[in-house]
């Protein structure tokens, strides 16, 4: 079953430095982990419900299952990416996993 990590980032104080180092820096990071299928990321433009936009910035990384989800986090890339997070991640930005519908 193949599985996500969703990445959503609250608004930092300063968009365009946070973007400049999650392009950057950050991105170059998830690429690297290994067992990662593909990856897309986006900036939020607005909330199509009308209501206040919380968030800044979502990502999606695609792996084939669980495990394959689990290893990469576990691994040196993973780590560093998750380093790295934890450094520029906003505060209230959250990760979640989800198992994609087949």
């Amino acid at each position: 079953m193949t599985v996500k990590l969703m990445v959503l980032y609250t608004q930092p104080v300063d968009g365009d430095a946070f973007d400049e180092h999650y392009l950057g820096v950050h991105a170059p990071l998830v690429e690297a982990v290994p067992g990662l299928e593909r990856w897309e990321s986006a900036r939020v433009a607005g909330a199509a419900d009308g209501g206040e936009s919380t968030f800044h910035r979502v990502a999606e990384l695609y792996f084939t299952d669980m495990e394959s989800l689990e290893a990469a986090l576990g691994s040196d890339e993973g780590r560093a990416t998750g380093r790295d997070y934890r450094q520029i991640a906003p505060p209230g930005s959250r990760m979640f996993i989800a198992a994609l519908d087949e």
